[in-house]
């Protein structure tokens, strides 16, 4: 099913490996399966599955509010279809960091990253966050190393303390996580090019960038992230934004012309669509329902 060829410890060894080059990977977060395929299809190095998006996908926000059984259901069953490795978003551990990245771990994801927020936690780049002392989060971490029984899947911590501690103490803790034995560092709500490259500078590990939008990063092309000296860049919220914002204009296109034929243009073509799914690939000689091709399908 799916088609996939790789298996999960092929992904995870492939992503390690591609860490140790000089070459950024992008990872744009996928809000299901679907999008996931499209992100494999175009050639992205991988998956990023988003907790904030999950959180919006369910209609409520990201404080917090998911739990390890929501976020791991759906995260399987984006990472299944698509033989680029993912990373999921594990939030504060979900209350046991030990269960959280054997769950994880064992339904084929590739790294996961916990942050030092406290349980209560909301968006990364939203002002008043809370988060916990130093030392809660590095036996998080060390938790989080010791549950894992593959060495290949990542731990990535991220750390929310910019914005309430400033850079300094946020470089204090990159270096306690790092000795932690995290694998990569996150720093979230990085401001500009200075302060991704003074935690470039004071880090010896894989530095993870969130270019998120109408956030309080800049925004930085690739090209200037790879020359800071960062490993991955993650687009989280980027398709799900695309697609709601899509789906808006539509439905209210609808809702005033009472039908759509000025919008189709719009739209994903059927055909498109079935190659993306790989409705042929499913056909088989004794069934006649599945005797199937895309062609003729605009």
């Amino acid at each position: 099913m799916h088609f996939t060829k790789k298996k999960i410890f092929e992904k995870r060894i492939e992503l390690k490996n591609k860490l140790s080059k000089q070459k950024i990977l992008r990872f744009p977060g996928a809000y299901n399966p679907l999008t996931a395929k499209l992100i494999t299809k175009i050639g992205f190095d991988g998956i990023y599955i988003s907790g904030g998006v999950m959180s919006n996908d369910l209609g409520i926000p990201d404080i917090g509010l998911t739990t390890l059984k929501e976020v791991s259901y759906r995260a399987n069953q984006i990472a299944r279809v698509t033989d680029l490795p993912s990373i999921v978003d594990a939030d504060t551990g979900f209350n046991n960091c030990s269960k959280t990245i054997e769950k994880f771990e064992s339904l084929g994801l590739s790294a996961c990253h916990i942050e030092d927020q406290i349980d209560e936690k909301r968006c990364g780049h939203l002002d008043n966050k809370e988060i916990v002392p130093t030392n809660d989060m590095v036996k998080k971490i060390k938790t989080c190393v010791n549950s894992r029984k593959d060495k290949n899947f990542l731990i990535i911590a991220r750390t929310d303390a910019n914005t309430v501690e400033g850079l300094n103490k946020t470089i204090e803790r990159v270096k306690a996580y790092e000795n932690a034995g995290a694998d990569i560092i996150f720093p979230e709500a990085m401001k500009d090019e200075k302060e991704f490259e003074q935690i470039r500078k004071n880090s010896r590990v894989s530095l993870l960038a969130n270019m998120t939008e109408f956030g309080k990063s800049k925004i930085l092309s690739t090209t200037q992230l790879e020359n800071l000296g960062y490993s991955i860049v993650i687009y989280p919220v980027t398709t799900q934004r695309l697609a709601m914002k899509s789906v808006e204009d539509g439905l209210k296109v609808i809702f005033e012309d009472g039908h759509q034929n000025n919008i189709i243009d719009k739209m994903q073509s059927r055909k498109k669509l079935y190659e993306l799914v790989e409705y042929e690939k499913y056909n088989r000689p004794d069934k006649k329902i599945t005797d199937f091709k895309t062609d003729g399908h605009e």
